[in-house]
């Protein structure tokens, strides 16, 4: 979050968030980076309106886009080297978990807004999607597959995709 401000500063953008020590609210109105919503995560992992109804991000086979234990060597690889999904992003299934702005609640699409939902207001864990190259592919078996951290852990197997929020 402390490097999508600054990104959002180098480029003269507004930051989307205010960080007081763990304390960090979004402002979702801004124009600088962020870190995607789960929703907004998987609407990209599933090709958003492209897409061609894929198991996985980007085809029905694993291997042809998913670093995991299988085929990795249970090592992190170069982003695009396996093909990219439908909307060309690559890596949205296997290689590292990628962080997500929501706070993880099990039963929070129960009763969450239906319309690009952003998460419960608070929590003790932060979401995680995709899985990683020290996963089992049945671990990774859907795309709705959810995991969640302390939004301090570290590991090789974690790390974070970014967008630009547009006005």
């Amino acid at each position: 979050m402390e490097f999508c401000n600054k990104l959002s500063q180098r480029e003269g953008l507004e930051p989307c968030y205010t960080i007081n020590g763990t304390d960090v609210t979004c402002d979702f109105t801004k124009n600088g980076y962020r870190l995607p919503t789960e929703a907004e995560w998987e609407y990209a992992a599933r090709g958003g309106k492209k897409s061609h109804g894929y198991k996985f991000s980007g085809s029905n086979s694993f291997d042809d886009v998913a670093w995991f234990i299988d085929n990795s060597g249970d090592e992190t690889h170069d982003v695009g080297t396996k093909q990219p999904n439908e909307l060309g992003i690559y890596d949205m299934n296997g290689n590292v978990w990628e962080w997500c702005w929501d706070w993880f609640a099990s039963d929070y699409y129960s009763s969450s807004p239906q319309d690009n939902p952003r998460g419960p207001d608070s929590g003790f864990h932060r979401v995680v999607r995709g899985g990683s190259c020290h996963n089992y592919a049945y671990r990774l078996i859907s795309l709705s597959h959810r995991g969640d951290l302390n939004p301090d852990h570290t590991d090789y197997i974690f790390g974070f995709r970014i967008l630009r929020a547009k006005k």
